[in-house]
């Protein structure tokens, strides 16, 4: 059943067009992930579909009532309280103090609590901490139309069965889940990289021809002086129709040279490369520790006598549940509280997603080239494996997206005179290319690099070791979250041996106890021995 349609629409930013598409349909079922790169259009689109903004063109028509998770709210919450005490912030609601993922969290239930037909949900993903996302995983799967945007690649994987994706203000629309959808594109950058190949060897060959009928046509010889007349002007009467055929046939192929469909060249992402010695680097094996640290909000204990080391070099994540002050803990480390202690040479960049470190009135290039110690040829390097190409650097920061202004606060870090990142949520915000160029970058960086991040696919893509906060205690873990899920699995595993272990030796003290008994059944005794026996040696 049609429940939502828009037709012929049209939004446009001051002289900007944002959006352009004649049809969008969603149907009763539909599960629709929003894809597009950041400023693409996707929060306008919902903020439309929804009625929170106005389309310059075309009419919208609602059969259904709409309930809205936005990604920046300033509304009162009011929520059921069944929900809100799911999500643990049923003691929260009345209160100002509280963190990114839950506020995320209160946003949700109060979306949830209206029970619309069609749910939008705009980044509900952003700040969640695990047991969030899987809580919220849980209800979506429940509910039986939403259109959402998301930067978690396992999240969409998990819920959608359509992907629209938004390229230059139009809609393009793909069957299956964010997985089946990258597998498309792949095919078709694959066909358009074949088309150019194609394109560019035929136009070489086509230009190489033609050359070489110029070539000829100006090595027809001339009459030898030794001929006599008659013969001198039936030579140049040959000859001449010789060039002409030969210019013709030049004339022909540059005829089908200008026809040729010319083919835009794919965009070729670079390779970053800038010089990390300009950041004159710690060489300690351990550049920042803490040691028996304690920290309190109120009664709130946040860390409790607890000590870490973060690693010359390393990519660690930095994993918790909401609230239990992993950016408390990045904010302590950047202000050097004492008893945690920074090498003196180590030079902290903080990420945090309030873009202090941005001039808004000032292009991309001016910003990250302010404090640059590298070249502008490798500051122009980072923002296109940023994606931002071209002329896209001229943009002022005041026109950017949320998700493109958070690229150019990596950039400036990247290029800035900091060997050691602190990295707070970096993918919240970003579409799914930016969040793929950010993990190549992370990766290939040469410094130390602290993130908080509840996006599992990233945290397993760039993560080398693991700091877990919990209860007010750091645990350390060489190896991603996969590894440390596989061996808490192995763990629980191995436990739950040694239990069993326990209980059929126990069966085993009891049996032999009995067969000494008169008049016991030694028959049937001696069959669960041996049965016990055989199930202890395969344990």
């Amino acid at each position: 059943m049609l429940i939502l349609e828009a037709r012929n629409l049209k939004k446009y930013y001051r002289d900007r067009l944002i959006l352009s598409f004649k049809n969008l349909k969603i149907e009763s079922g539909d599960k629709i992930g929003v894809v597009g790169r950041n400023g693409a259009g996707k929060s306008t689109l919902l903020n439309i579909l929804a009625g929170n903004a106005k389309e310059d063109e075309g009419i919208i028509y609602r059969h259904c009532s709409i309930a809205y998770i936005k990604q920046f709210s300033n509304e009162d919450i009011t929520a059921d309280g069944k929900i809100l005490k799911e999500f643990k912030v049923d003691k929260k609601i009345d209160k100002d103090n509280v963190s990114g993922g839950e506020y995320t969290k209160l946003n949700i239930a109060a979306a949830l609590s209206k029970e619309g037909e069609l749910l939008l949900a705009d980044e509900p993903t952003s700040n969640l901490d695990y047991d969030g996302i899987k809580l919220l995983q849980k209800k979506l799967s429940n509910i039986e139309t939403f259109m959402l945007i998301s930067h978690d690649r396992d999240f969409m994987d998990s819920l959608c069965n359509k992907i629209i994706e938004i390229e230059n203000g139009k809609l393009v629309f793909y069957e299956g889940n964010y997985s089946s959808y990258i597998k498309q594109k792949f095919r078709e950058r694959k066909s358009i990289q074949n088309e150019y190949d194609k394109y560019i060897s035929e136009k070489s060959r086509l230009q190489k021809a033609i050359t070489g009928r110029e070539n000829k046509s100006k090595s027809m010889k001339k009459a030898p002086k030794r001929m006599g007349n008659s013969e001198a002007r039936l030579h140049k009467r040959e000859s001449n129709e010789k060039r002409k055929k030969v210019e013709g046939t030049a004339k022909t192929i540059k005829t089908r040279l200008k026809k040729l469909e010319v083919k835009e060249k794919p965009d070729k992402i670079p390779e970053v490369k800038f010089d990390f010695s300009l950041t004159d680097p710690p060489r300690n094996k351990v550049v920042i520790s803490g040691n028996k640290i304690c920290f309190s909000y109120d009664s709130n204990v946040i860390l409790n006598n607890t000590d870490f080391k973060i690693y010359n070099g390393s990519k660690t994540a930095l994993v918790g549940n909401n609230g239990s002050g992993k950016t408390t803990l990045l904010n302590l480390i950047n202000n050097h509280f004492n008893p945690i202690y920074a090498v003196p040479k180590a030079v902290i960049g903080y990420f945090c997603q309030r873009f202090e470190n941005l001039d808004y009135n000032k292009t991309l290039i001016e910003n990250v080239m302010e404090d640059s110690i590298q070249s502008e040829s490798s500051v122009r390097t980072i923002l296109a494996r940023l994606l931002f190409f071209g002329d896209d650097v001229y943009k002022k920061v005041c026109v950017l997206s949320g998700g493109e202004r958070i690229k150019v606060s990596f950039a400036k870090l990247f290029v800035s005179k900091a060997n050691v990142l602190l990295l707070d949520e970096p993918t919240n915000y970003l579409d799914m290319q930016s969040t793929e160029a950010l993990e190549n970058i992370i990766k290939t960086y040469e410094g130390t690099v602290l993130f908080v991040s509840h996006d599992n696919k990233f945290i397993n893509s760039v993560a080398d070791s693991l700091m877990l906060l919990k209860n007010g205690q750091i645990t350390e873990f060489h190896g991603n979250l996969k590894e440390f899920e596989e061996k808490q699995e192995l763990k629980n595993n191995s436990s739950n041996c040694n239990m069993e272990k326990s209980i059929l030796q126990m069966r085993l003290t009891e049996i032999i106890s009995k067969m000494s008994l008169p008049n016991c059944d030694k028959e049937m005794l001696e069959e669960e021995y041996k049965s016990i026996l055989n199930q202890l040696r395969h344990i």
